[in-house]
């Protein structure tokens, strides 16, 4: 499955990819935001991690800049189950951070959640990721008033994590205008 956005190419990983995922996967600053057991550290680990069959109904992305010399990873998202419910979960490399990749590749998994079925996704930011917060709000996600402890190897142990939630049979996202600010219906 691959997704086409105005200045991204959505896509499964695939083996040439390995040095660019290893040396994103590497940095400090990723790690404590990804709440993740371990991202792959190794090229063994790593191509593991590439070759585990997906469902189809959870897919997982990695996201290329699509420019004149080639892509460039820029990060990953995904779906994947969580207690019950579809989460949606994403990284952007710390060079590309502030740039709104984030916000275009999650509308456009928001869009194929929908159409692939699911009716809601849940989404979880350490309380602390305050960029987060802005980009599951500008795609349509609410604060649900719920923290749990979330576990971060990059942070060496569990840290506190909110909950957001998307009701996907109402409008993708709220109408922003070019400024961010929410436009009234």
């Amino acid at each position: 499955m691959f997704i086409r956005t105005e200045r991204l190419f959505l896509r499964p990983g695939w083996p040439e990819d390995l040095d660019d995922l290893l040396e994103a996967y590497r940095d400090e600053t990723l790690q404590r935001q990804v709440a993740m057991a371990q991202l792959p550290s190794t090229r063994d680990a790593l191509r593991e991690y590439l070759d585990r069959p997906r469902d189809l109904l959870m897919p997982h992305f990695f996201m290329y800049l699509r420019g004149a010399r080639g892509a460039k990873l820029v990060g990953g998202i995904g779906l994947g189950p969580y207690r019950g419910e579809v989460e949606v979960g994403y990284w952007i490399a710390t060079a590309y951070r502030g740039r709104g990749y984030a916000l275009e590749a999650l509308r456009a998994v928001v869009d194929q959640a929908r159409a692939l079925g699911h009716r809601r996704l849940v989404a979880k930011h350490f309380v602390d990721n305050h960029a987060s917060v802005r980009v599951l709000e500008a795609a349509g996600f609410s604060d649900s008033g719920s923290e749990r402890m979330r576990y971060s190897a990059g942070r060496g142990g569990e840290a506190l994590a909110r909950l957001y939630v998307a009701d996907l049979e109402r409008r993708a996202w709220p109408r922003v205008d070019s400024s961010g600010e929410k436009l009234s219906a």
